[in-house]
């Protein structure tokens, strides 16, 4: 059906139009793929991409770990932790697993901190698909199979972090002092920094990918460094460069975009050398994960704003959606109930986004097509806000080109309601009643959305499941399955309900995070529970003990939520008091920052 449907919309818009409209992207306002994405294995690739400044292309996993024959997806299907295990127990750095047992322990070793199977399964026969950033030589594996796989996420963070002013693309950096520079020393990157240890580079060419050596007798490293090390150095060379270079293109979500570049930063820099390994990677993920939400619910909040009043809202206006947190993690049914109803309510809210960047992508190509325009030679690198302000008037007729551009769409609409007025009535209905949506643009939009069919929504949903790490041990949120009645039948609907909690990796994370002291001043300072709350909404729109707006929650029940998250942090040993007195909760640190050491 979505095929004869595109099919019909290209003898209609063009192929042309129809192959850039026919996606669930706009990456202008936010610069990934609408689709899933295995956040864990998010870091390898951001590590290869700040050491070269390009993106990871082919390497040598396959080449060295599966069968040198059979078709593509058989010689995936045979690297296998039980081969991989066998591989590395017979070099000369890894003495001691010779024995078959010896081989299942190194086995499981690398599945508990290196490698990841496919769909989280155990075993190991199981095809291996994700790396596990356990130490910088990660960016070595080239896994997955196509950094694309990755939905174009480390792209957008390399391009937050890197925050290089101007330019189409993320360039290597100059002499210009910076917390992520790309293509320098190891040390001069913060994040390259944390998980390079024992790294140094050989030779003066950086695009040399044979140039990263380990040293061997630096014994500062774990053992799931050493095994990472090991891995990567079987391979013999870090995988190949992708002659496309990396976006320099930002989320339309500036501020909340600037906020994870300076959570990671501070996190990072204080954390990961008091930080156990194992600890520190999962409050990183934490980290990332509670970026890219506050990043997308706020995107989904400019664009509402912008379909209304056709601008984006100035960065200081800029805020995430506010959204309700069950500190009980499901324990608690009442909580539960009310975190997942506010989850539902956002997401009936989220349900125009689809749409929303389908009416950019037709006003972006009408736009781009049009003399007058093109000569204005709009930048829409690193922030695409002026242009997005372009649309909006557009949209709202308030420019001379609207008229000939809204005309245009409109004969669009008009001739693909005439082509699908028996074989689709329904989705013609949408593109022909000017009465009920006068405006061609949303209509057309709309009408498209309906053909594409329900596939488009199932991808949104992957991601926000990605960003959310739903269901994980670091994650921001639950999943699970109920079933309803149908208007009194017997039939029985089953459907999907989420909710945001916090994991204890998450509390572990925003709690070390802001008892930093502001800026790049070293040691914590003091922050008292009820500061900590207000930080939580204010920042990342994560209410616990007030209600979000247009929700109703009765005091008895935001008490209880707020004394469930008080006492799982002292649990953790986040907070102490003396009393019950809110003046004397205070939050601590269970590490010491390293700038205070």
């Amino acid at each position: 059906m979505a095929d004869s449907a595109r099919k019909l919309v290209e003898d209609v818009l063009s192929p042309d139009m129809t192959r850039e409209i026919w996606s669930g992207n706009y990456d202008k306002v936010l610069p990934v793929s609408v689709q899933g994405f295995e956040l864990a294995a998010i870091l390898p690739a951001v590590f290869y991409m700040f050491r070269f400044g390009q993106r990871r292309g082919r390497g040598n996993f396959l080449k060295t770990f599966g069968d040198k024959s059979g078709s593509p997806s058989q010689r995936r299907r045979s690297a296998d932790i039980k081969r991989i295990a066998a591989r590395l127990s017979g070099a000369p750095a890894l003495d001691g697993f010779a024995g078959e047992a010896e081989k299942a322990i190194l086995g499981d070793l690398l599945l508990c901190f290196c490698l990841e199977n496919v769909r989280h399964s155990l075993g190991r026969d199981q095809q291996v698909q994700r790396v596990a950033p356990a130490h910088y030589m990660a960016s070595w594996v080239d896994l997955p199979d196509s950094v694309a796989n990755l939905r174009y996420v480390p792209e957008m963070i390399v391009a937050m972090l890197a925050d290089q002013k101007k330019g189409e693309s993320v360039e290597l950096s100059e002499n210009k002092k910076t917390w992520f520079p790309v293509g320098k020393k190891y040390e001069e990157n913060v994040l390259l920094g944390a998980f390079s240890q024992g790294v140094a580079r050989r030779g003066a060419v950086l695009s040399d990918l044979a140039s990263d050596r380990f040293e061997e007798q630096d014994d500062s490293v774990g053992l799931d460094q050493l095994l990472m090390i090991r891995l990567a150095q079987q391979l013999k060379t870090a995988p190949s460069k992708m002659r496309d270079h990396i976006p320099n293109q930002r989320p339309i979500a500036e501020r909340a975009a600037r906020h994870f570049s300076a959570d990671i930063r501070r996190f990072v820099r204080a954390y990961a050398e008091p930080a156990p390994r194992h600890a520190l990677v999962e409050m990183l993920e934490s980290c990332i994960a509670v970026g890219l939400t506050t990043i997308l619910t706020s995107t989904v909040e400019l664009l509402l704003e912008w379909s209304k009043k056709g601008e984006v809202p100035d960065r200081d206006q800029q805020s995430p959606a506010s959204l309700f947190v069950d500190c009980s993690n499901g324990v608690e049914r009442s909580i539960r109930a009310v975190a997942e109803q506010s989850m539902d309510d956002y997401m009936r809210r989220m349900e125009r986004f689809p749409v929303l960047l389908m009416v950019l992508r037709l006003l972006d190509y009408r736009a781009r097509n049009n003399r007058k325009i093109k000569k204005q030679d709009i930048a829409t690198r690193p922030y695409a806000t002026d242009w997005l302000n372009l649309l909006g008037e557009l949209l709202h007729d308030r420019r001379p080109e609207a008229r000939g551009i809204l005309d245009r769409i409109e004969e669009d609409s008009d001739t693909l309601a005439e082509k699908l007025r028996d074989e689709d009535p329904e989705v013609a209905e949408i593109l022909g009643n000017a009465d009920n949506q006068p405006n061609p643009v949303w209509r057309l939009a709309d009408g498209l959305m309906v053909l594409m069919g329900s596939q488009s929504r199932t991808k949104f949903m992957d991601m926000i499941d990605s960003s959310l790490l739903t269901g994980r041990p670091n994650g921001l949120a639950a999943k699970r399955t109920t079933t309803h009645g149908l208007g009194g039948s017997t039939t029985r609907r089953r459907r999907d309900v989420r909710s945001l909690t916090f994991t204890d990796s998450v509390l572990d994370y925003l709690t070390h995070l802001h008892l930093l002291k502001s800026g790049n001043k070293p040691g914590v300072r003091p922050l008292s529970f009820k500061e900590f709350l207000e930080v939580l909404c204010e920042r990342y729109g994560f209410y616990v003990d007030t209600a979000p707006e247009g929700m109703m929650i009765s005091n008895e029940l935001l008490q209880r939520n707020r004394a469930i998250l008080d006492r799982r942090l002292r649990d953790l040993g986040l907070l102490v008091g003396v009393n019950d007195a809110e003046a004397m909760k205070r939050l601590k640190p269970r590490f010491k920052p390293a700038m205070e050491n």
